[in-house]
Parts: C-alpha cells; sequence; structure tokens
C-alpha cells in the first residue's frame, strides 16, 4: 500500500503524490523556562503549562506526469490560508490542524516525469483522536465519561434545562433564559443557536471546563434532561 495524506479534505493522491513516513512520530516542545535563583542549586521551572507548534515534514514522491501534478499540488496547499484539517495513513485514528507555508524544493528526474521532495506543515501540537468527535448523550446523572489520555481537553458541553452541572468538581450554572446552552470550552464562548449565552452562564472555579485524565463524573438536577458532551480528546 502507498501511503499518503488528506489536507483540507483533499488526499494527495488527487495530485499524484505518495508519501512515506519518517516524519509522523515526532513529538512538540513544551514551552519550558528555566529561572536561576542566586544561591540555590538547579533552576526553577517556570512559563506556561503548553506545548510549541510543531513541523510535520512527509518525504513525498510523484510517480509520474510530474510537471502538471506538481502545479496542481502547489496551488492546492498554498490555497489554504489557515489552520486546516491534516490526517495520513499512518496514524488513521488522530488528526492535525494544520498550514503549509513553506517552500517546495523539488528534485525531477532528467526527464521531468517524476521526482521526490518534502511537504512540511506548521501544526498545532495537539494529535485529536477521531474519537473524541463522537457526541456523547447523558440522560442520568451520576454517569462518567473517561478521558483515555494523559491530558485535560476543552470539551462542547450542551446542556438541556438549567441548575447546577458538575463535570467532576467543576460547576456549571445555567439559567433558564434559554431551552439549552451550548458552552464550548475551547472557544470560551457560550451560546444558544446564534444567540451569545455567556451572561446566563456561569462557572464555579471561574474557568470553562475541561475533561481531566480518567474518570469524570456529570451531575445535575432534574430541571436538567440531558447533557450532550464531544470531548475532543487529544494526546502528543
Amino acid at each position: 500500500m502507498r501511503n499518503y495524506f488528506t489536507f483540507n479534505s483533499i488526499a494527495s493522491t488527487t495530485y499524484g503524490v505518495y508519501i512515506s513516513g519518517s516524519g509522523v512520530f515526532n513529538s512538540p516542545e513544551r514551552a519550558v523556562d528555566f529561572i536561576t535563583v542566586p544561591g540555590r542549586n538547579g533552576a526553577i521551572i517556570g512559563g506556561e503549562d503548553r506545548f510549541e507548534n510543531v513541523e510535520l515534514t512527509y518525504p513525498a514522491f510523484i510517480f509520474s506526469d510530474f510537471q502538471n501534478k506538481i502545479k496542481q499540488l502547489r496551488s492546492g496547499l498554498l490555497s489554504v490560508s489557515t489552520y486546516a484539517r491534516l490526517t495520513d495513513t499512518y496514524n488513521t485514528d488522530e488528526y492535525r490542524k494544520a498550514i503549509f507555508t513553506g517552500i517546495l524544493n523539488v528534485e525531477p528526474t532528467r526527464r521531468l516525469d517524476a521526482a521526490e521532495f518534502d511537504i512540511t506543515f506548521i501544526c498545532k501540537p495537539q494529535r485529536w483522536l477521531t474519537s473524541g468527535e463522537a457526541k456523547t448523550t447523558i440522560t442520568t446523572s451520576g454517569t462518567s465519561i473517561s478521558n483515555p489520555t494523559s491530558f485535560s481537553s476543552l470539551p462542547e458541553i450542551t446542556i438541556t434545562g438549567y441548575g447546577d452541572v458538575y463535570v467532576g468538581s467543576q460547576k456549571i450554572s445555567v439559567s433558564n433564559a434559554y431551552p439549552s446552552v451550548t458552552i464550548d470550552s475551547e472557544l470560551g464562548d457560550c451560546y444558544y443557536g446564534t444567540n451569545n449565552a455567556n451572561s446566563v452562564v456561569g462557572f464555579g472555579n471561574g474557568h470553562f471546563p475541561v475533561l481531566l485524565p480518567g474518570t469524570n463524573n456529570i451531575t445535575f438536577p432534574a430541571t436538567v434532561t440531558k447533557v450532550e458532551i464531544v470531548p475532543r480528546w487529544w494526546r502528543v
């Protein structure tokens, strides 16, 4: 089987491009500051708890009709000006958010019918799991949802009804202004349809809820009929 990637919903095979997987297993760099304190051995770890963007390089190949296909590839990659979904056949259970900004340094054969070259994407550090896109619907208080990764995720949570909903120990207070409210922890926004609903939602710790690694119990009063969660699991 020849391997390929899909970027912005277009498979590289559309351009006659196939890849090898030597670059797909790298990890991102953690953003860490080491602070030296006079008279103290070692250094204190400071800075934000976050990861830097990562470069993902695919060694790529075109086996025929090189001149036409490389033109199509250039246009396809450079027409996308924001992060787009990137998948490949090496890691079929995950996807990245990536953008192509680089240069294609192509080495064609002497007859200009085939070539090999590198394609480098700039990716957000997360590898999102496709399983984290599935919606879990909870209708019984006390039901749990389990985060299979080592990292806290930023879910999308839709609450139908009103009252105090707990995600573990994290309290979400929803008034009865709307039939339901969606809380998007990644965007940092609450809404009902096209209506902004930030004013009708409160958080006990002042922060949007996260799903911690392991078990997260979801509890709510009888005034809430269901809680729907798109968990957005990720790893690095």
